[in-house]
């Protein structure tokens, strides 16, 4: 075979195709453009059509993709803390209170400040027919206080609790019990002597109690006897000596109270002693003294 062979051949290739696309041309089962740039508009636009199509797709895929992630919560990654630092602890200031006056002279202080208001005092009509104002008298760090009803005649005169004869009585007692009149605190619910001696109306111990209880406040005993029916109306709210005496109660939940019968009853019923004595043996054991069983008729 001689080397025009193949090029016969591929000319001849070529004619059978020709021919069969005018064939086809002619019974239009193909349209071909009749300008060379027709041709290539058409291959440009397929190119064009196919990259939409591929692009869509992308961006289909995206965000599918997307969407998925969303619904994947990836937790974060937490920073160490660092260690809590130790503050220091700082006390909150001590206040000058009668809860916080820890000084003897200071609270001494404080109750001669109170017995100067009480002297000039005017709030009811006891203070019209008095000749002096009765506050207290003992220690003001005593460990036991004694409460009365208010001052008779002779407190009147002489400005202080319990120096009549229902007072030496009770002096007599204190003695008893292993204490000296200075060593414990006496007061009374009133500080202005009612008339004829008689029992103070409800509005006059209720207008006069604030003395007392900053009184209380104050010395902060440890025991109190309440003496007669007045004492433990103001001091527990409540009424029938009777019945109260020799069981311990509680002022304001805190400081136990013995209430007992007032000496100024003893000095008409001294058959009663025995009974007293018995209540004051109670708070002599509740704040550790030792007596006598018993101390003889006083």
């Amino acid at each position: 075979m001689s080397e025009l062979e193949p090029r016969e051949e591929l000319g001849f290739l070529l004619g059978g195709v020709r021919s069969l696309l005018e064939q086809l041309v002619e019974s239009g089962a193909i349209e071909v453009p009749s300008d060379p740039e027709g041709v290539a508009r058409a291959h440009a636009n397929a190119r064009a059509n196919a990259n939409a199509h591929a692009n869509a797709n992308a961006n289909a895929n995206a965000n599918a993709n997307a969407n998925a992630n969303a619904q994947v919560q990836v937790p974060r990654a937490v920073a160490p803390q660092p260690p809590p630092v130790e503050r220091p602890r700082v006390r909150p200031p001590v206040l000058e209170t009668p809860d916080t006056l820890e000084s003897v002279e200071a609270r001494r202080v404080r109750l001669a400040q109170i017995e100067q208001v009480s002297a000039s005092c005017t709030r009811c009509a006891l203070h019209e027919g008095r000749t002096n104002p009765v506050f207290a008298r003992g220690s003001a760090s005593a460990e036991l206080m004694f409460v009365g009803e208010g001052p008779g005649a002779d407190e009147d005169a002489q400005g202080l609790p319990f120096v009549g004869k229902a007072g030496q009585l009770l002096d007599r007692m204190i003695v008893a019990m292993g204490y000296q009149p200075d060593d414990v605190y006496i007061a009374n619910v009133v500080k202005c002597r009612p008339p004829n001696n008689r029992k103070p109306e409800p509005n006059e111990a209720a207008t006069c109690i604030g003395y007392l209880q900053e009184q209380i406040a104050l010395v902060r005993p440890k025991a109190i006897v309440a003496l007669g029916a007045t004492a433990c109306e103001g001091l527990l709210g409540t009424s029938g000596i009777t019945r109260l005496r020799g069981t311990w109660r509680l002022y304001r939940g805190e400081i136990p109270v013995m209430p007992t019968f007032h000496p100024a009853y003893l000095l008409r019923k001294p058959e009663d002693k025995r009974l007293v004595w018995a209540d004051l043996q109670q708070v002599m054991q509740r704040l550790g003294k030792s007596a006598p069983p018993n101390p003889g008729k006083r």
